[in-house]
């Protein structure tokens, strides 16, 4: 009795199965994905409210000036960003020079007391942190839209 209610739930899947086909190259590239892949990011970076958080952390950025090094160091990076409907697809060019990666910019971004305490330029990336160039923290929505192209020559 099992084995024929078993049978019967599955007939349908089995009766719309079909074996696996392989695909020139013509009829691969006509294939549509529809909207690609589109997804969400929740990021927290350094939550201080955490058990055990870091209480001092440093960001830094380096860069050569005549040959010898300097570095932008951000103190305290810091806060939540919310991204909703980034999206990635793969589209033909208008052109007909072959295809494209899109990455469609996120619809709607949150921030969260987002920013950094301060910023310097320093020669040693490790030493104490003398000056203060500025702080950020940013609280508020942004949003957008439009895409970032890539493609090869």
């Amino acid at each position: 009795m099992k084995r024929l209610a078993a049978t019967l739930l599955l007939w349908p899947v089995l009766l719309q199965a079909a074996p696996p086909k392989t695909l020139e190259d013509s009829e691969l590239s006509s294939v549509n994905a529809r909207d690609g892949i589109s997804f969400a990011a929740h990021v927290v970076l350094n939550d201080p409210t955490l058990a055990g958080a870091v209480t001092d952390s440093r960001f830094s950025l380096g860069f050569h000036d005549g040959g010898e090094p300097r570095y932008i160091v951000l103190r305290n990076v810091r806060g939540t960003v919310d991204m909703f409907a980034i999206g990635i697809n793969v589209k033909p060019r208008p052109d007909g020079g072959g295809d494209y990666i899109a990455i469609t910019l996120p619809s709607h971004m949150r921030f969260t007391d987002f920013g950094f305490e301060s910023m310097s330029v320093q020669n040693d990336r490790n030493a104490a942190i003398t000056g203060n160039l500025g702080s950020v923290n940013i609280n508020g929505s942004l949003q957008m839209q439009g895409e970032f192209r890539m493609w090869s020559h």
